[in-house]
């Protein structure tokens, strides 16, 4: 509900979050590289729902440049790697959604879906109540999650960019 009849905060805000950087961890951002970053989704559909994002304002997939792209796909790998190893996930939901018509929520900046599934992880409550059922609430999963990408960013596998994580910032 709170989706549905909450406050809209002005303009984009897979535009507003990233530059605010004493507030990733409020923001629930994972990880912040030089042309795309890793946010949990606020509204998830299971938890470990998480969005990987350009931080180019842009709706247009086919106008990626190549950097954009590549990272784009190595934060798509890792986080399905991070979600396998801290929920043991089976299988994962992958892919966006363009344009209004598509069922985009945020149609005019891209960005991918990345949700884990499990054998049997489907319930009643979503068909009959529109509700969902949340075993996790979202800062639990960002302290979960948010090790994994510390420890590659450490290791060099992601590079953090300009408006990268801080050391000793969560």
């Amino acid at each position: 509900m709170e989706y549905i009849t909450g406050k809209r905060e002005e303009g984009c805000i897979f535009c507003t979050k990233p530059p605010q950087r004493d507030r990733l961890k409020e923001n629930y951002i994972l990880h912040l590289g030089r042309h795309a970053f890793v946010i949990l989704n606020r509204f998830p559909y299971h938890t470990g729902h998480l969005m990987v994002i350009p931080l180019r304002h842009t709706d247009e997939f086919e106008g990626l440049t190549f950097e954009e792209h590549a990272e784009l796909c190595v934060l798509l790998q890792t986080s399905l790697r991070a979600l396998k190893q801290v929920y043991k996930a089976e299988g994962f939901n992958l892919g966006m959604n363009l344009g209004q018509c598509a069922g985009a929520g945020i149609r005019e900046h891209l960005h991918y879906h990345v949700v884990p599934r499990w054998t049997g992880d489907t319930n009643f409550f979503p068909t009959i109540a529109q509700t969902r059922s949340m075993p996790e609430i979202l800062e639990q999963t960002y302290e979960r999650l948010r090790p994994c990408y510390r420890a590659l960013e450490a290791e060099g596998v992601l590079a953090p960019g300009g408006h990268a994580l801080l050391e000793g910032n969560p």
